[in-house]
């Protein structure tokens, strides 16, 4: 890890963080999560390497918790799908907790593009 280049201005560093912030705020106002992911889209190709992997790590955030929520709402018919949102919603806390934890420490996400916690 000591030529990755951490050089980078505050602002793009907050917008990471912004990021994160409106995924966690999706759990209770869905739009915000949808937002959250264009910023992703729209600034990965500009961060430097080390940034670009919150961005790929919050793109992926954001559509394995869809494919993981359209899973539990057709297994809702047996009862199952219940206990899939709230693991899905646990799974998406904390992903997004690591990576804002990562990335107040200035450290790369280790694998963006993991399925697990």
């Amino acid at each position: 890890m000591a030529d990755i280049d951490i050089s980078t201005n505050p602002a793009e560093r907050g917008n990471a963080n912004l990021v994160y912030i409106l995924y966690l705020i999706g759990l209770a106002a869905g739009i915000t999560a949808i937002v959250g992911v264009v910023m992703a889209y729209t600034a990965k190709d500009q961060a430097p390497a080390w940034l670009k992997s919150h961005y790929h790590n919050q793109i992926n955030i954001f559509w394995k918790a869809v494919i993981y929520s359209i899973i539990s709402a057709v297994l809702c018919f047996i009862l199952i799908g219940f206990v899939l949102f709230l693991l899905t919603a646990l799974w998406y806390i904390v992903r997004v907790v690591k990576g804002m934890q990562a990335l107040a420490k200035d450290e790369p996400i280790a694998n963006p593009a993991s399925w697990g916690f």
